[in-house]
């Protein structure tokens, strides 16, 4: 399943441009290069709590390798430069009985998940003064498309993203992704709305805008507009502030909100949602204590992309999520650096989450409950051989009250290992 054909024309193309261009040009276009192979096993476990559960258990077991070759540019003042990335997973279970697990695609032929998938992809770009414009695959990190590395292969667009810092302080990006590599997919597919009742309503591009301005070194403020084709339209509004609040206290606070419509021929039909959330965080020395607030108001779910592209940007984004109609969720989490106590490179993060008085068609919304549970624990190796060597324990555990019986929702706890390390050449 894995396109080599892509890599191939990858360094096909590579070469060409490296035939082409003169020597001189080509000096900082190859002494600025960043060549690296990501190495991550991945373990995934769901155990599902219901007795009338499809599957009881989810979950599976693969080696993954992300490679990246990142160019500098050519000399010049119109500048070139081209990034070939390559992704690859295998699975080493033997992954009978289990179904869908989000993350290696599903063979619904024989009951099972395959055994090996990935993709490839090239990206050229052109740089003029502090205006920098990338064609092809993107990792965005944008309130209106963010790429996703909480399974093996990585959610990334492909289009094309301009982003410009020619004003101080002031960073401007607009763009159009037409289509998306979803974490559990071999390929590229155009978009549509992953909580919507049909995914063959496919829309033919996100276009969008934003701008981000910083204040000053501890405040700043951000707008976006997105436009998925035919299907919704979508403004943000943050801004974060920093704090000093002297003995070593720190106080950073985060306010976000969105308001979602339908667009075009409302492919979904009408899609009316805003959401509004405030997250703020105490930090002292290796200790963080945060709370968060969300709210969503309207008569839909926020609205995410195919292969259920994340969206950070909400302060209480989860597995769960907490986007369903009229929810409100809070959250209180905490986060240790065991480096104050003499163990480097060790963290801890913990936090709780629940969500109430969603609207799911009947009037007993203070029935309509879920929760979430996370520990989180890493550690990257310091020195010795196994330097840069990262450990990770993901627990997840959640509840949902919606109902009796078949509509009370799933109950599961979840646990992931991962093991990873970067190769860098």
């Amino acid at each position: 399943m894995f396109h080599k054909s892509w890599l191939a024309s990858g360094v096909a193309a590579a070469s060409l441009m490296g035939m082409f261009m003169p020597m001189s040009a080509q000096a900082d276009f190859v002494k600025d290069r960043q060549i690296s192979l990501g190495l991550r096993n991945f373990y995934i476990d769901r155990d599902f709590k219901q007795d009338d559960a499809p599957k009881s258990r989810i979950g599976s077991w693969t080696q993954g390798f992300d490679f990246r070759a990142i160019s500098g540019y050519t000399e010049g003042t119109l500048q070139f430069g081209l990034d070939v990335s390559g992704q690859y997973a295998y699975r080493l279970d033997g992954g009978g009985g289990r179904g869908p697990d989000t993350i290696i695609p599903y063979d619904d032929s024989k009951g099972e998940q395959v055994r090996d998938y990935g993709r490839a992809a090239l990206t050229g770009k052109m740089r003029y003064s502090r205006t920098e414009l990338k064609v092809g695959e993107h990792r965005p990190m944008l309130p209106v498309a963010f790429y996703d590395d909480s399974r093996q292969l990585i959610t990334t667009y492909h289009g094309f993203l301009l982003e410009s810092r020619e004003v101080e302080n002031l960073t401007l990006t607009a763009g159009r992704f037409t289509e998306i590599s979803s974490r559990e997919s071999s390929n590229r597919e155009k978009m549509y709305l992953f909580n919507g009742p049909d995914i063959q309503r496919r829309s033919d591009g996100l276009n969008f805008g934003g701008a981000t301005y910083a204040f000053s070194p501890a405040l700043s403020a951000t707008y976006f507009y997105g436009q998925l084709e035919d299907i919704y339209q979508q403004h943000y509004l943050g801004g974060t502030y920093n704090a000093d609040l002297g003995n070593g206290y720190g106080l950073k606070t985060d306010l976000r909100y969105f308001d979602n419509s339908e667009d075009g021929k409302a492919l979904y039909g009408d899609i009316d949602n805003r959401s509004y959330g405030a997250m703020t965080t105490l930090r002292k020395g290796p200790h963080a204590i945060g709370v968060g607030y969300q709210r969503m108001l309207g008569e839909s779910t926020f609205p995410t992309l195919n292969g259920y592209a994340p969206q950070p940007y909400l302060v209480n984004w989860s597995t769960v999520a907490f986007v369903k109609p009229n929810e409100s969720s809070w959250q209180l989490r905490y986060d240790l650096d065991f480096a104050a106590y003499g163990v480097p490179g060790l963290k801890l993060m913990t936090r709780y989450l629940r969500g109430t008085g969603i609207d799911r068609g009947n009037n007993a919304l203070d029935q309509n409950v879920e929760s979430e549970r996370n520990l989180f624990l890493s550690y990257v190796v310091q020195s010795g051989p196994l330097k840069g060597v990262g450990f990770e324990w993901r627990n997840i555990d959640v509840k949902t009250r919606y109902g009796n019986g078949a509509a009370s929702g799933a109950d599961y706890q979840e646990n992931r290992l991962i093991t990873s390390y970067t190769f860098k050449f």
